[in-house]
């Protein structure tokens, strides 16, 4: 006789956090089919679709981190009524400390679950006094969320922005799951202006989707994944036990593992969002192809860099009151930007080094102002690349005697006469990161014909490619589903 099990329905509005809810999983897959079919229904009723995708979206967050998704809901909440309050306001002082309010709320929840045991180590360093560590759970994207909700009061505050009517809209915004979580940042004078839109997915924009969806899940799933876990981890978990040329590969193997989980994130959500009929900001631009530091953080996790920008380095000044004053505006930009992305001394160490890479490479523009000839730029390009891989230890690196054992391996222990021993040793993990190299290194014209190519394909086709890319997946990956990195950011 039949029996249905009504307990595996249950267990799906389960909170589990050994398995949260990811793009990269087959669960996200069976639940995203049965969402889309729902939307796609009620494309018709717009206030029926946007309630059922932020639902949707809530319990998206709610299956990444339990009972904090009530962070978010209070976070809708308070920015919602600020910024009404803020454009009602009648004085320039009582919009000012509204605004205050939204910057208190939002920073000072991201500052308990993020930096408190990081304050409590250094008090407890200066006074002796034994503080913490306290456990505290830091909710999934808190950074991403409360970013992109404060561009919104502070978009509104400056009249950039007109306050919204229907929280509804508001909370549709915020909690929208494809980019809630890692990126990209969506600024809402960006995404609102789409929400009342005719929602219209063209045979280009649905083509692109399932393009960057493959190529996002082959970039997080298959070639991140595979040398994080067969490779990377590895030597940065006992860097003293391997040889400074192996140390020095587990650097460029993280640099790639890096790029790859964080831009194949982005490039899935991007194509999530194209398939729903709503286009988000580009987050990578080939970055490795940099030819310096300053044109890196043009196309690394541009949507964070183009924030810190209007929201940071402009308000204190930008490059508006003298030369001096310029370097010390982009060095605290990268500090604290080096500090959003985790409490640690190594994070800021990474900021710094950013910062002042930007400086020195202002200070040699201004004062030289050469003319870029085709070895300089070479030049440029290796210089970059290495300098940001020499930057990426620290990211990565749980401590920083981590750092100091692989740099010491590297510089005094790198012994190159066993290459052909590695190469054969790590056949497989060199395949992958040299295609992943390759591919990032190709020009932007075969991106696009690579997008031609899908949209052009029969719709049973596209279903079929993605069908492929998932086999593809189940083959290659480690026996868990690994987390995107920027999650813990």
């Amino acid at each position: 006789m039949f029996h249905f099990d009504f307990s595996k329905i249950l267990d799906q509005f389960t909170y589990h956090p050994e398995s949260p809810l990811i793009f990269s999983s087959g669960v996200f897959l069976f639940f995203f089919i049965g969402f889309f079919a729902i939307y796609r229904a009620l494309i018709p009723h717009e206030r029926a679709r946007i309630i059922w995708a932020t639902l949707f979206s809530v319990y998206f967050y709610y299956k990444s981190s339990g009972i904090f998704f009530l962070l978010l809901v209070a976070s809708v909440l308070l920015d919602y009524n600020l910024a009404k309050w803020i454009e009602e306001a009648e004085t320039k002082r009582t919009k000012k400390i509204l605004l205050v309010w939204s910057l208190v709320a939002n920073l000072g929840m991201l500052a308990y679950f993020k930096y408190t045991n990081y304050f409590a180590e250094i008090i407890s360093g200066l006074t002796g006094s034994a503080i913490g560590p306290f456990d505290i759970f830091l909710p999934v994207g808190i950074s991403f969320f409360t970013f992109q909700s404060l561009s919104y009061t502070i978009d509104v505050y400056r009249g950039e922005l007109k306050a919204l009517n229907n929280i509804w809209d508001y909370a549709f915004f915020v909690t929208f799951f494809p980019q809630m979580v890692a990126g990209p940042i969506v600024r809402a004078v960006d995404f609102l202006p789409q929400i009342h839109r005719k929602l219209v997915v063209s045979r280009e924009d649905f083509g692109r989707g399932v393009y960057l969806i493959c190529v996002g899940l082959f970039k997080k799933a298959v070639i991140s994944d595979y040398i994080s876990v067969n490779f990377v981890e590895r030597i940065f978990e006992s860097p003293q036990v391997y040889s400074g040329l192996e140390n020095l590969f587990g650097v460029y193997g993280y640099a790639m593992q890096i790029y790859c989980d964080f831009s194949g994130y982005t490039d899935m959500a991007i194509g999530i969002g194209l398939l729903l009929g709503y286009h988000f900001p580009p987050n990578f631009n080939s970055p490795y192809q940099s030819l310096s530091v300053t044109e890196f953080w043009q196309r690394w996790h541009i949507s964070l860099s183009t924030w810190l920008r209007d929201y940071l380095y402009i308000p204190l000044g930008g490059n508006r009151k003298g030369r001096f004053r310029t370097y010390f505006n982009l060095m605290a930009t990268m500090v604290l930007g080096g500090f959003w992305h985790g409490a640690a001394n190594r994070f800021i160490i990474w900021g710094s080094l950013h910062g002042s890479a930007l400086v020195v490479e202002r200070w040699w523009k201004e004062t030289f102002r050469l003319e870029p000839s085709a070895f300089r730029r070479m030049l440029g390009g290796i210089w970059t690349f290495h300098f940001v891989c020499f930057c990426w230890i620290f990211f990565r690196a749980e401590n920083l005697d981590i750092v100091r054992s692989m740099l010491h391996q590297i510089f005094f222990d790198f012994r190159p006469e066993i290459f052909p021993d590695f190469l054969a040793g790590y056949a497989t993990v060199m395949f992958w990161m040299t295609l992943g190299y390759g591919l990032h290194m190709l020009p932007p014209t075969t991106e696009r014909w690579g997008q031609r190519m899908v949209t052009s394909l029969p719709l049973v086709f596209k279903a079929a490619l993605i069908t492929l890319v998932v086999m593809l997946v189940m083959q290659i990956k480690s026996s868990e589903v690994q987390p995107f990195i920027y999650f813990q950011f």
